[in-house]
């Protein structure tokens, strides 16, 4: 299991901004960038906790990190 709980996806694009990503485009799935990475974020509440760990490593972020843009 995950070091990190479910996520509600508004809290994981608020902290992604924080780490400098930005909304791209949204549908049922928010797509995020930061000019170098893309990420997805499903609109489910909550993301899954290996969804979203998977999101956060893709981030090029640790769970840790993560956690303190929470």
């Amino acid at each position: 299991m995950p070091k990190l709980p479910g996520v509600n996806h508004l809290r994981a694009v608020n902290a992604l901004q924080k780490a400098g990503f930005r909304i791209d485009r949204q549908s049922k799935h928010i797509f995020m960038s930061n000019g170098q990475l893309k990420v997805v974020i499903p609109r489910n509440n909550p993301v899954d906790p290996y969804t979203m760990a998977a999101i956060v490593r893709d981030a090029g972020l640790t769970i840790e990190q993560f956690k303190e843009l929470l």
